[in-house]
């Protein structure tokens, strides 16, 4: 997927795993959201390749 999920999920799991090893629940919650925000931003990148997909077999069948 796209360069800007993959880094969010990085960088989430490196916040998180800090938080954990420090006690810095704060932390610790940022990561998991910054992981998440990577997985939505992931869906939303396959959602728009299978949409692009469609409408150009729509386009091709013409």
């Amino acid at each position: 997927m796209g360069d800007s999920s993959a880094m969010d999920k990085a960088k989430g799991k490196a916040k998180e795993v800090a938080g954990k090893v420090t006690g810095n629940d704060r932390m610790e919650a940022e990561g998991k959201a910054d992981q998440a925000r990577g997985k939505a931003k992931e869906g939303m990148e396959r959602l728009r390749d299978k949409a692009k997909g469609v409408g150009d077999s729509l386009r091709d069948d013409k």
